[in-house]
């Protein structure tokens, strides 16, 4: 069959089971576009108004979903506004395609000044990304989009990027997909005798603690079954909240195991690195560290294992039991005795009102799949230890790499993703500017996410480090807002402002299953947290 290389491309993301893909159509990608539009049957286009939102869009859809999510940028100053979307990808261990449009083949490295020339810009995109490559020519596509979903779908889940020049996705060429073969995912080997060998250092251990973060998503059936049989208490960071349900008995945030760290004899580290215990609370020769992982460079990233596994979580976790269950036998509940620690640890967090009674307000409102995008405000930050999630997939955040203005535009990729379940994103005045044009997005597509937006006219975290730990040098902080309802409603979009939690409530009820976006404003007049209190959140970041 005669395909330009937009139409071959089109059709790879086709046979590779994408539906949807977000983005901006441009000169250098007119051809793909083109193609989206020939294929406008089988594959939907969310298109955005800024480059970055496409890239968290893309983002939000892979975090809610475990779907690949595929965004499409012109080259130059289109990819480099995707780009923080793309570091955050990275961070998260996100399934992210990155499609990026490039300049004439003949002008590239001429520095001819050519619209939405940078120099290597292939260079660039491999350095946040786990594997990225250039079509030279459309019978290239299909193997290029092959190897870029071999990428996503096997080994540690990262963005891959696939840059197309213009040239290529205009041209045609005979191309024959009857034997394209999507990509299967290929688990690595499991090591029985290392398998065998932390069973024997588990099952000797009095305090075993286990600690997840987002490499045991896919994990959450196996990690319930082995903290069960050692009733183990389950610590998840939180790009891992809702691994193993918060309503579980084991089951905490992984600031609460300071208490118990000091009496650990055995940690298993299932798809973490267990960053904060093992780089903050101290080590000895008295702990047995067993890293569970399928980035075979990951294990010592903190410090050196005792045992590394180098393997899926779920498969692990089910071969570990299995062994386990051989040479002991299941312990007695801990039920009582963590129903203790975990009223020890609620009074330690009670101080973190108005966010406890906020987030207890949302948890009420979210059904158990219902999703909740954190971002980088005091209300965001207090979710991270004190709001439970039932479900994988159903806490989203930047994790370690705290992008600013994130949230309201991932949320609307996870609402594509999970049109059937509430999205509830948070954000404050500062971080939801950074993407406010992307209203106009959600209510042209319909896209129903809540926002829930705190609005004390400064960047408030920055101002009171300003003021508590540098001697109230206070600069570049307060912030010039908009009447927020009356611009939510001029996008057309649903908008109303509450001042009390009663009228939070309501607002939100009103809003479940809108088809349209409902911005509910939620002023806080001039009052931060005390001194106390910002330190307190600093430390479990």
């Amino acid at each position: 069959m005669k395909l330009t290389g937009g139409q071959a491309v089109v059709r790879s993301l086709i046979k590779e089971g994408v539906d949807t893909i977000f983005g901006l159509p441009g000169v250098q990608n007119d051809w793909l576009y083109n193609a989206l539009y020939d294929y406008r049957d089988e594959i939907k286009v969310i298109h955005t108004r800024h480059e970055q939102a496409a890239g968290y869009m893309a983002l939000g859809y892979n975090l809610a979903s475990g779907k690949v999510g595929v965004s499409s940028v012109v080259p130059g100053p289109g990819f480099l506004n995707s780009s923080a979307a793309l570091a955050t990808a990275w961070g998260l261990n996100a399934k992210v395609l990155s499609l990026v449009g490039q300049i004439p083949q003949k002008a590239q490295g001429k520095g001819r000044g050519v619209l939405h020339e940078i120099p290597d810009q292939l260079a660039i995109q491999r350095q946040l990304t786990k594997w990225a490559e250039r079509a030279t020519s459309p019978e290239e596509v299909p193997a290029i989009m092959a190897r870029a979903f071999h990428q996503l779908q096997n080994g540690r889940p990262r963005p891959v990027g696939v840059e197309v020049s213009m040239d290529v996705l205009s041209a045609s060429a005979e191309i024959d997909f009857s034997t394209y073969q999507p990509a299967q995912t290929i688990l690595p080997e499991l090591d029985d005798s290392a398998i065998a060998q932390a069973a024997d250092m588990i099952a000797g251990a009095k305090h075993p603690l286990i600690f997840v973060s987002g490499g045991a998503m896919e994990a959450s059936t196996q990690v319930q079954a082995l903290a069960e049989f050692l009733q183990a208490p389950t610590f998840a960071y939180r790009t891992g909240k809702g691994i193993l349900s918060n309503r579980h008995h084991l089951s905490f945030p992984v600031p609460a195991a300071h208490e118990l760290w000091a009496e650990a004899d055995v940690v298993i580290s299932i798809g973490s690195h267990a960053r904060m215990p093992l780089s903050k609370w101290g080590v000895d020769d008295h702990l047995k560290y067993i890293s569970i992982n399928i980035d075979e460079t990951a294990h010592n990233r903190i410090i050196e294992p005792t045992l590394s596994i180098t393997a899926d979580a779920a498969q692990a976790s089910s071969a570990l039991l299995d062994k386990l269950a051989h040479i002991t036998t299941p312990r007695l509940s801990k039920a009582t005795e963590m129903a203790a620690f975990r009223q020890s640890w609620n009074e330690k967090t009670a101080y973190l009102e108005p966010q406890s009674t906020i987030l207890n307000i949302i948890r009420d409102e979210l059904p158990d799949d219902g999703i909740l995008v954190d971002e980088l405000t005091q209300v965001g930050f207090a979710s991270r230890i004190v709001y439970d999630a039932y479900l994988p997939r159903t806490y989203l955040c930047t994790g370690f790499m705290g992008t600013l203005g994130w949230g309201f535009q991932t949320a609307l990729g996870a609402k594509v993703a999970r049109p059937d379940v509430p999205v509830i994103s948070v954000a404050g005045d500062g971080g939801f500017m950074f993407g406010v044009q992307e209203l106009a997005t959600a209510v042209q597509h319909k896209i129903g996410v809540i926002l829930l937006l705190f609005n004390n006219n400064l960047y408030g975290n920055v101002r009171d480090m300003q003021e508590n730990l540098y001697d109230n040098r206070v600069i570049a902080t307060d912030l010039h807002n908009p009447d927020f309802v009356k611009m939510a409603q001029s996008f057309g979009a649903n908008a109303v402002r509450v001042d009390d939690f009663d009228a939070m409530r309501q607002a939100i009820q009103n809003a479940k299953g809108e088809s349209l976006p409902t911005v509910i404003e939620v002023p806080m007049g001039t009052g931060l947290p005390s001194t106390n209190r910002f330190k307190a959140l600093a430390k479990i970041r």
